[in-house]
């Protein structure tokens, strides 16, 4: 990955804003709740804002992953076990389960032994650069039906952040630990979802989950992960942390021994940021940034669903990056003087809501979160700052338009087919401006209230272009088509 100049940045403005569920109109009958995917939740219920308590006894296809990660003395050798339930969501027997080990397409190297099936060992293969693990089963497994898969694994972390953004690395003493462990594939209509993901863009795809992590690791350094920490323990010169995080589609760990924390309370919500100790005033005035883009976006969408919300500093070659309850900036602009903070903040936990709460095939469908992410981040700028604030914001959207003519390249093409340049200005450019262009063709009161359903409607499954566009028209009692042609079909 090429670093970014200055003149990009300025006109690629958040640039890669990293990664669920099944649409809502393919959901099949939920199974019973004594099925073994749905029992022993309740560690989750206090990561969970009341308002979303309930999911804890929805989502009977999520998984669940049990990982503990070893962290070595040097913090770029990991080893680890993991045993997820795997349920069945589809309308068809299943002769295999696919997993994804995406170090060994980030730089790094990931190595996995003793694979079983429930308690049976089998022998999986491997392919797209090793990144892909195919697990047989001995017996199909059927629709509504769990199994139990066990593995242990070694993964040596790249310690360069020269691939993807480095969202998977020990640099500067900074360990970055996204996508860490073996990953369950998204099976959808075109089967199970996996391919070498462009280096522009996200690499994850994942439904919603549930997590329960124990990491042990060298004492002095700090731990931040995913979710809500429910133990730790010290052993010597070691230390074991866990952590509970769930619904969501990832888990991301991030660690060092330069970390300090500073932290705000905003509407029962606790706002964290970790970053190095001369870095203060950056990180306050990020968390205040954060603090007032929640209060936004609960009001434009939904409530957000997490009693937690952290930031971490990496050096990662990215503005921001999301993960579920979890926001990496990049260090560099973590002052209250750089221009790009606030922006980032805001556009990083607009994803809160559009990436995690509201899912979207990230590799195919890139402009559901980015380009929405987007518009809900002018929408800040709106309420923040009213029309001349809003105005500062689209011009920004307006110059990635620019950087390659105002050409009307489709905004929903798959991450694959546009150049990277293009990428940048037309998923985060041109695709910004397209929400303003169907909120002025339904009409702004129309609009909000197809946000509201939309978001909430959607909350924890797979959104799709097609559901979007639907809803909207049920909305506007209208026929969308044209502005789609216009906008985002080729």
């Amino acid at each position: 990955m090429k670093k970014l100049s200055l003149l990009p940045i300025l006109l690629l403005f958040l640039t890669s804003c990293l990664i669920v569920g099944r649409g809502a109109e393919s959901t099949p009958e939920p199974i019973p709740p004594t099925q073994t995917s749905t029992t022993d939740r309740a560690i989750f219920k206090d990561g969970l804002v009341p308002e979303y308590q309930a999911v804890l006894n929805e989502l009977p296809y999520a998984s669940m992953y049990e990982i503990e990660f070893n962290i070595a003395d040097d913090l770029a050798h990991i080893s680890g076990s993991e045993t997820v339930i795997y349920t069945n969501a589809e309308e068809i027997d299943l002769n295999e389960v696919k997993l994804r080990l995406f170090a060994n397409i980030l730089g790094g190297e990931t190595k996995v032994d003793n694979v079983t099936v429930n308690g049976e060992e089998v022998t999986p293969t491997y392919a797209l650069n090793d990144s892909l693990m195919t697990v047989p089963l001995e017996s199909p497994l059927k629709p509504r039906e769990s199994l139990t898969l066990s593995m242990d694994f070694n993964l040596a972390v790249p310690q360069t952040v020269e691939l993807n953004y480095g969202v998977q690395a020990y640099y500067d003493d900074v360990l970055a630990l996204a996508h860490a462990y073996p990953v369950i594939v998204v099976y959808d209509d075109e089967g199970w979802n996996a391919e070498i993901p462009p280096q522009s863009g996200d690499v994850t795809y994942a439904d919603m989950s549930f997590f329960e992590v124990t990491v042990e690791a060298p004492k002095g350094v700090t731990l931040v992960g995913s979710g809500r920490e429910v133990n730790r323990q010290e052993n010597g010169n070691r230390q074991t942390v866990e952590y509970a995080a769930g619904p969501v589609r990832d888990f991301y760990l991030a660690a060092s021994s330069e970390y300090e924390v500073f932290t705000k309370k905003s509407n029962g919500i606790e706002l964290r940021f970790y970053t190095r100790d001369y870095l203060q005033d950056g990180a306050e005035s990020a968390l205040e940034t954060a603090a007032h883009a929640i209060e936004v976006f609960e009001k434009h969408y939904a409530p957000y669903p997490y009693t937690e919300l952290d930031f971490v500093s990496t050096p990662t070659h990215a503005l921001g990056i999301e993960y579920p309850g979890m926001i990496a900036i990049a260090e560099w602009i973590v002052s209250p003087d750089q221009n790009y903070l606030e922006a980032t903040v805001a556009h990083e936990v607009g994803h809160q809501w559009f990436y995690n709460l509201v899912g979207n095939d990230q590799l195919d469908d890139p402009w559901l979160d980015e380009s929405l992410t987007q518009f809900a981040t002018l929408q800040y700028f709106s309420d923040m700052y009213g029309k001349a604030g809003a105005q500062g914001f689209r011009s920004s959207l307006e110059g990635r338009w620019w950087y390659v003519e105002n050409e009307k390249i489709p905004v929903g093409l798959p991450v694959r087919d546009y150049s990277d340049e293009e990428y940048s200005a037309i998923v985060y450019g041109r695709g910004g401006l397209f929400f303003e262009a169907l909120r002025d063709e339904m009409g702004s009161e129309v609009f909000n209230e197809f946000m509201k359903d939309y978001t909430q409607s959607n909350a924890w499954d797979i959104a799709t272009p097609e559901k979007l566009k639907a809803d909207a028209e049920e909305h506007c009692g209208c026929d969308l088509t044209d502005l789609f042609k216009k906008w985002i079909y080729p």
